[in-house]
């Protein structure tokens, strides 16, 4: 991963943590960055931090975290369903504000509490 990615991207990060319900912090996100724990998906006008969770029954690509302008997060949908199949991941989950389930309806998400998920 590039600094500038980074650098880029931390502005956008840290203003999706201030909904987080305090659970990670810039440092948090950078160390697991670090670790390979987690995967950032820069783009233009937001960014996405996602984590491949192992369960005994199934494999998930869930992303954490999604910043910046809706429509360029929406925008890169595709890339990651494309890049979780890739990893044998059978289902996608978002945890977030309730906006991302109006957001992602179109695209076949479901409410689940306050994650909405996928199948791939």
């Amino acid at each position: 991963m590039k600094k500038e990615e980074i650098n880029k991207c931390s502005y956008w990060i840290e203003e999706a943590l201030k909904y987080s319900g305090g659970t990670h912090d810039l440092v948090d996100i950078f160390q697991g960055l670090a670790e390979r724990k987690y995967q950032l998906w820069p783009a233009e006008k937001g960014c996405l931090v996602t984590e491949i969770l192992e369960y005994p029954k199934k494999k998930v690509c869930h992303v954490f975290l999604g910043a910046g302008e809706m429509n360029q997060l929406k925008d890169m949908h595709q890339s990651v369903i494309f890049w979780a199949k890739k990893l044998n991941c059978t289902e996608l989950t978002i945890s977030g504000r309730r906006g991302w389930v109006k957001a992602l309806k179109d695209h076949g998400w479901k409410e689940a509490q306050t994650t909405i998920y996928k199948e791939i």
